[in-house]
């Protein structure tokens, strides 16, 4: 029962921080920076990356 709450926990966080990530990755400012001299927030790539992550341990905890 313990391991099914930690799984959907880390399952939703996973994805709000996927999300977050996404999101920073399309912004405006980093639309221009990618523009300009090709560089990615690390912000986005850490988010997306670990969200990813996340959601991943949580469905193996689910199971």
């Amino acid at each position: 029962m313990n391991n099914k709450i930690i799984g959907i926990v880390l399952v939703v966080a996973g994805a709000a921080l996927a999300i977050w990530g996404y999101n920073i990755y399309d912004s405006a400012s980093a639309q221009i920076g990618r523009a300009l001299n090709g560089d990615t927030p690390i912000e986005a790539w850490a988010g997306m990356v670990g969200g990813a992550i996340c959601v991943l341990v949580g469905l193996t905890r689910l199971k």
